[in-house]
């Protein structure tokens, strides 16, 4: 069933957005395309929740685990690799399906971005570098000269978007505050968009987060934390913030007992389902809300076909 729209899934994790898309990509001749910040990366497939090798199998799955953990992955470079990959999708008539719970990434699809020029390689590494050399406090004391509107707007430990600040500052010599003022630039219409919310109880959501780690657990989450550690990576990057990540890591390095690690990672999970529900509940609207975890619903997938 070839189609000219875009299927957008979003909700918070653990609620069943994966299985939904997969189940809509085999009934659709669908490409599902991920919008998570941290399935881009493939160091840590268990802990961020990564499709198995046997569901890519089933269908289509691109910019999963495109990144090494070493990179600085950014919603700017994610943004033109989606817009790539549904272009390259509808080119070959197929569904693009994408599937996510960061919300930047879906409200850039949805509502457009920023037109900021794209950043040289060279002025990351800068930012990296000085980053390195300084200390995150020293460039949240820079922007914070420069740009005070965007340092007030954000955490003091916000590495990934403060490095955005200054790296765009430095490249186009206009802070971030004032790009943010310049009219959004759309890729797609409204009209060619089926935005679906997966919007779970959240007794039921926090029951699936505590299973979830659970599981993941058993398939292998400390040794994913072992192999990282192991490469002595900044925990600035953000593959090394991923849910669960620091949690084990503590528990690795002696700092804190296995059960209390496992117990602080499944909490912040829950934490984080939260802040991801509040965000979509406010900004994100949807054509189609489930109002439960998804678990093999054949009459919602139906109804998003009806759409098509």
């Amino acid at each position: 069933m070839p189609t000219s729209k875009i299927i957008i899934i979003a909700g918070p994790t653990a609620s069943g957005k994966s299985g939904l898309a997969l189940n809509l990509a085999q009934t659709t001749d669908g490409i599902v395309i991920n919008a998570d910040s941290m399935q881009v990366y493939k160091d840590i497939p268990i802990l961020a929740a990564t499709p198995s090798f046997q569901d890519m199998e089933i269908a289509p799955h691109k910019l999963y685990g495109i990144y090494d953990a070493s990179i600085r992955g950014n919603m700017v470079d994610w943004f033109n690799l989606a817009v790539n990959e549904i272009n390259q999708a509808r080119a070959q008539n197929k569904t693009p399906i994408v599937v996510g719970g960061t919300g930047m990434y879906i409200e850039a699809l949805t509502k457009g971005i920023t037109p900021i020029p794209e950043t040289p390689q060279e002025i990351r590494d800068e930012i990296s570098n000085l980053l390195q050399e300084k200390g995150l406090d020293f460039l949240y004391q820079e922007l914070t000269s420069k740009d005070p509107e965007t340092a007030a707007r954000l955490s003091s430990n916000d590495t990934t978007r403060i490095r955005r600040a200054l790296e765009v500052l430095k490249h186009t010599k206009t802070t971030m505050s004032e790009w943010q003022k310049v009219p959004l630039k759309q890729f797609f219409a409204s009209e060619e968009l089926i935005p679906v919310y997966i919007n779970p109880l959240r007794k039921d959501l926090d029951e699936r987060c505590r299973l979830r780690f659970d599981i993941m657990m058993e398939i292998g989450a400390l040794e994913e934390v072992q192999k990282l550690m192991s490469r002595n990576l900044s925990d600035s990057l953000p593959a090394m913030r991923a849910l669960g990540v620091q949690e084990l890591k503590s528990y690795l390095k002696g700092e804190t007992g296995k059960e209390e690690a496992i117990e602080a990672a499944k909490l912040h999970t829950r934490q984080y389902a939260k802040r991801q529900s509040t965000w979509f509940n406010n900004r994100f609207q949807a054509d189609f809300c489930l109002k439960s975890c998804y678990n093999h619903d054949k009459y919602f997938v139906d109804d998003i076909k009806k759409a098509l």
